[in-house]
């Protein structure tokens, strides 16, 4: 068991089950709502919930806390500012089309981050890793796109 917890690959889908969740239970939750009271009541809940796992955990963490730098600090507002500004994006968008539709569109945000990674941060994908890129991309198109 402990070696599931420590795996990125187990949190990675698990995220990704939730995402899917999100997406199904945020287009029942809007309907009726408009997209930004949808996304602040959303954004309350994860407070509550992060600041209930941090309470729990405060005293274990609290030699963590006094070692985020200020570049971390900078780094982790733009996060959450990139964040608010995404939800707020998705919560439109699922206000105006389908959640199948949009969530893959929402998900070429995969498609981003593999060229950001490569661009900014001096990543190396090889071309088996390039063609999975291209084929999400080109699924998420198919997914979109209205025949």
């Amino acid at each position: 068991m402990s070696d599931l917890l420590s795996s990125w690959r187990f949190w990675a889908l698990l995220s990704a089950g939730f995402a899917a969740a999100t997406a199904i239970l945020a287009k029942v939750g809007i309907d009726g709502v408009a997209p930004d009271v949808a996304t602040f009541i959303r954004t309350v809940v994860i407070l509550m919930l992060t600041g209930a796992i941090v309470a729990v955990a405060v005293a274990g963490q609290m030699p963590d806390l006094a070692r985020v730098s200020t570049r971390n600090l900078v780094f982790l507002i733009l996060s959450g500012l990139a964040t608010g500004a995404s939800w707020l994006c998705y919560f439109r968008a699922l206000a105006l089309g389908d959640a199948g539709r949009v969530a893959p569109l929402d998900k070429l945000s995969v498609v981003l981050v593999a060229l950001f990674g490569v661009l900014f941060l001096g990543e190396r994908l090889a071309p088996h890793h390039w063609a999975g890129v291209g084929l999400i991309a080109a699924g998420a198109g198919l997914l979109a796109w209205r025949a």
